[in-house]
């Protein structure tokens, strides 16, 4: 059995879902009383599993600080912007008409400078989670089957996939618990990804792919 599959699916949304009811939990259904546990059968939360340990909640935190510094950086240069466009329609009744349209291209020029770059910061903490959560899934997945063969499990399934199930089939606590033991954080920054050269501009010969600075 290969549980790459729900490793990959776990970078989707992973740390997003830590406080995430279910619908079960939202409709406040009744205790249910559980028929005994399907020996061979197990369960498991790979989103519950890194929302809820301790490194998953180390970069959901990181993933914070690196969304308030873009967003400093972005409305910094917006604020300039808001401000300069201010002071120029302030002035328009005064300036010659060629001055005032050569400032209020320049202004242009440097809002969709910005909004470009907005757009890369968008991918690039896009990126970063990405990278992050598949580092905890490869922390994770030796640990998932370890878990499985200790629990002489023959068949796992996404816990999201199932209605209602004994918990005691839920092997998410023991992969948390033994990925707590495992690590608990990592250094990351946000991803830096380079933009293309704009069009027009002479470059020297690039190789075909480039990949991301790291």
């Amino acid at each position: 059995m290969t549980f790459k599959p729900f490793v990959a699916a776990a970078c989707v949304a992973a740390i997003s879902m830590a406080t995430a009811p279910s619908a079960l939990a939202q409709a406040a259904a009744p205790a249910v009383t559980h028929g005994p546990a399907l020996a061979g059968v197990c369960i498991i939360s790979i989103e519950g599993a890194i929302a809820t340990s301790t490194v998953g909640k180390y970069v959901d935190t990181r993933m914070q600080q690196i969304v308030a510094q873009v967003n400093a950086e972005l409305n910094g240069e917006k604020t300039g912007i808001d401000n300069e466009a201010k002071t120029l329609e302030g002035q328009r009744a005064t300036l010659d008409r060629t001055v005032l349209e050569q400032r209020a291209s320049a202004l242009q020029v440097r809002a969709n400078a910005l909004q470009r770059k907005a757009q890369q910061r968008d991918r690039e903490v896009s990126a970063t989670e990405q990278k992050a959560v598949g580092r905890i899934g490869t922390e994770m997945e030796p640990l998932i089957r370890q878990v499985y063969q200790q629990r002489a499990c023959s068949m796992l399934l996404q816990r999201n996939a199932v209605v209602i199930a004994n918990p005691a089939m839920d092997l998410t606590g023991l992969v948390v618990t033994a990925l707590n033991a495992k690590i608990t954080q990592f250094a990351f920054d946000r991803e830096r990804l380079d933009q293309a050269p704009s069009a027009g501009v002479s470059r020297p010969a690039a190789p075909a792919a480039t990949p991301p600075r790291r």
